[in-house]
């Protein structure tokens, strides 16, 4: 049996304590199951926006998608998980990446480095992150025996981690292009890309949940309105196109609930994120899965 869906939103916009816990119990209204924040400059502190999440909400888990791990020392980052993981009463699943965004290495007068060592690093932390929870005599303590790790990228060696220690294995659906922006991969580049976390992951135990943060998701009748900014930003993108990327889902209902499925039958993606501009729209796809499976 495939596992059971879960749904997380991505939260990207700063707000004061009460817009935040009211757009929090909002996505909880709405069938969420993880409220997520990123980890960029200028944006909002990713683990006091969790804690308040989780004190305005009674049933979804908190997460980051993702840590930067550079802007990170492993041992001070630990104190901040065991703390947000005992105050959000155990809810909290911890994601990690390398950080993309050089601009925000320099800005915090951090080194970015080279994509390997980026990966080095992150790799430290990970170990060091399990060395340090795992001691009985580490302060503060989690609430969970193992906080859960989801580990975010495409690239081989950081398949190789995920496939080695991720709970979750997150796919952006994006890779980091020539201009250092992200650009979305086609069907075929994704199912190479899982095809070959899968191999690496063979040997594992227990098999890691599979996600996907998807760009664009909204229900409508009027897809191509409703691309109409993304393929302003990209020319190169037609309507069909941008319509067959697995990073985005629009149109009509029972035909986004097809793609939802379609996409668990071909990459194995039972954990789907999308960004908090389309929360409200999406609600309806989680209504009618759920309803499926009740």
């Amino acid at each position: 049996m495939p596992r059971p869906f879960r749904f997380g939103v991505n939260m990207l916009t700063p707000a004061s304590g009460p817009e935040w816990r009211a757009k929090c119990r909002r996505a909880e209204e709405l069938g969420y199951d993880v409220i997520l924040v990123p980890d960029h400059l200028g944006w909002v502190a990713p683990f006091p926006a969790l804690v308040a999440a989780a004190q305005a909400t009674e049933r979804v888990r908190v997460g980051t998608l993702v840590l930067n791990a550079g802007f990170y020392n492993p041992a001070l980052l630990a104190r901040e998980v065991a703390t947000t993981d005992a105050l959000t009463g155990g809810r909290l699943e911890l994601g990690l990446g390398t950080g993309y965004v050089r601009e925000e290495h320099e800005a915090a007068g951090l080194p970015f480095g080279s994509p390997g060592e980026r990966v080095d690093h992150l790799r430290r932390t990970i170990e060091e992150l399990d060395r340090l929870l795992a001691a009985e005599d580490h302060q503060p303590r989690p609430e969970q025996a193992r906080v859960p790790l989801l580990i975010g990228g495409n690239g081989d060696r950081m398949l190789e981690l995920t496939a080695e220690h991720a709970d979750i294995a997150a796919f952006a659906g994006a890779r980091t292009g020539s201009t250092r922006k992200l650009e979305p991969l086609t069907a075929d580049e994704l199912d190479e890309r899982v095809g070959r976390y899968r191999e690496l992951a063979a040997g594992r135990a227990e098999p890691a949940e599979l996600s996907l943060l998807l760009q664009q998701a909204v229900v409508t009748d009027d897809p191509e309105q409703a691309l109409k900014p993304l393929l302003e930003r990209r020319p190169e993108l037609t309507l069909e196109s941008a319509l067959a990327l697995p990073v985005v889902l629009a149109g009509p209902l029972e035909d986004v609930v097809a793609r939802v499925e379609a996409q668990r039958e071909r990459y194995g993606f039972t954990n789907l994120t999308v960004l908090e501009p389309h929360m409200e729209a999406f609600a309806p796809v989680i209504e009618r899965l759920r309803a499926r499976s009740a």
